[in-house]
């Protein structure tokens, strides 16, 4: 097996929605926010190598949509999918599997493009997309809070492609997979988020998704205005928080600018930063 990080790019929200009720003076220590109050993100996928398969964690928000609603989110830098899979020697067409941890425009807009007269089609023609049965429904009827977030255009068209296939049946807590690795179920920012959990080497790297965007969200009370059930989220994080620092769990950062893995260390005050680097300094 190996493992690689692939920064799809990056881009701008909000300060305040992504720490909720945390105060600014608290949270621009780690996430300095611009003069509009944007604070820059990075949308980082795992690719790993396993075998005869090349599976894909997340696609960030790729490429298809219109320039008014990318310019609310001020995509910026060099990377993008295809040009650091080039950089590896892979295309596209090499991935097998596509593991979408949620629906969330950030994290699988790049699952479909858009072609010849605007037909929309799967990004990874020769992949499986993998989601669950539960999340699929969350998404495709979506509350009024998190519309704006599911969009029809990134979702539908796995479907119809026919390369859609769900990882039911759900238990709460820890799951299996076919695809060599295991997550962890969470429900706090959305219904049935997926945290993959890959053995690799002797070591636990868990890709945290939207549990944990950042190294500066590690407090327990520093939640994201988006997640739907942010009590809930609290709960999560204290459990799997916990067990990482216990199990010495590798933490793979998907929003976090500058790291992209960090480690734990238990304090008085709870999880706190230990190491954060590079994720092959980690492995």
């Amino acid at each position: 097996m190996k493992l690689f990080s692939l920064n799809t790019g990056y881009f701008k929200l909000d300060g305040g929605a992504m720490f909720g009720v945390v105060p600014k003076s608290l949270w621009q220590r780690t996430n300095p926010a611009d003069e509009r109050n944007l604070c820059t993100w990075a949308m980082r996928s795992l690719l790993i190598e396993d075998g005869n398969k090349l599976i894909l964690i997340d696609t960030g928000i790729g490429n298809k949509q219109d320039e008014k609603f990318l310019s609310h989110y001020y995509l910026h830098g060099n990377d993008s999918l295809d040009g650091n899979l080039r950089a590896l020697g892979y295309h596209r067409s090499d991935i097998t599997d596509v593991f979408l941890t949620h629906l969330h425009f950030d994290h699988c807009g790049g699952a479909i493009e858009r072609k010849g007269e605007g037909k929309l089609r799967p990004a990874f023609e020769n992949a499986t997309f993998w989601s669950n049965e539960r999340h699929w429904k969350w998404a495709t009827e979506p509350n009024a809070r998190e519309k704006a977030s599911f969009l029809a255009e990134n979702i539908l068209p796995i479907q119809e492609s026919g390369q859609l296939k769900f990882v039911d049946p759900l238990v709460e807590g820890r799951n299996s997979t076919t695809l060599g690795f295991s997550f962890e179920l969470v429900n706090g920012h959305t219904d049935a988020q997926m945290l993959p959990l890959i053995e690799y080497n002797g070591k636990k790297i868990l890709f945290m998704a939207d549990l944990l965007p950042s190294s500066g969200h590690i407090p327990l009370p520093f939640v994201m205005g988006y997640d739907t059930r942010p009590l809930l989220t609290l709960d999560e994080k204290a459990r799997i928080l916990n067990l990482a620092t216990d199990e010495e769990y590798i933490l793979f950062l998907e929003h976090d600018s500058e790291n992209e893995c960090i480690l734990l260390q238990k304090t008085e005050k709870g999880p706190r930063l230990l190491e954060k680097g590079r994720l092959i300094d980690f492995i």
